[in-house]
């Protein structure tokens, strides 16, 4: 099997991170300089913390949109753009190992990616050339779920695949 780059890291406060929020600034460089020490993954599977359904689901897109879910910002908040192609054949991937292990998963090709993955992504990879996929947590949290949710994802087949997990960001 070969190794797997996981990361779990701050989105940070809606777009703040973007609109060059100086209390954000610390949180930028970190995710700029991670970024600078690996390799540059071939896609990107992203867990983030706006996304719950039941059962699991995955974006399954090849040309996702991007959800602004957040409200009360500046116009320019909601001009951001981050066109990162998707990833159909990983979903599909995705959606069979959980499926596999006894994980109730669907595709979805309606939704788009919202800010918990699109602005730490636009910060450590700006050009938008590395395909993406985000899966959802279960609305009941069960840790138990997540965990084995987190294993069948590290034994996924792909050629240089990074896997973050994404969360609102706290001081």
């Amino acid at each position: 099997m070969q190794q797997v780059n996981v990361f779990f890291l701050s989105h940070g406060g809606g777009p703040l991170p973007l609109l060059g929020e100086p209390s954000h600034k610390e949180m930028v460089t970190c995710l700029q300089s991670v970024a600078a020490k690996i390799t540059k993954p071939s896609a990107i599977l992203m867990i983030s913390a706006h996304y719950e359904a039941n059962p699991i689901a995955i974006t399954a897109s090849a040309t996702p949109k991007l959800i602004y879910d957040y409200y009360g910002f500046p116009e320019q908040a909601y001009q951001l753009a981050y066109p990162c192609a998707g990833e159909p054949k990983l979903a599909e991937q995705v959606q069979q190992a959980l499926q596999s292990n006894g994980i109730a998963a669907n595709l979805d090709t309606q939704r788009g990616f919202d800010h918990g993955m699109f602005v730490p992504l636009k910060i450590m990879f700006p050009e938008a050339d590395i395909p993406c996929v985000q899966i959802s947590l279960n609305p009941s949290l069960d840790p138990a779920m997540h965990l084995k949710i987190g294993q069948v994802l590290q034994q996924i087949e792909y050629e240089n695949l990074l896997i973050i997990g994404s969360r609102l960001y706290l001081s």
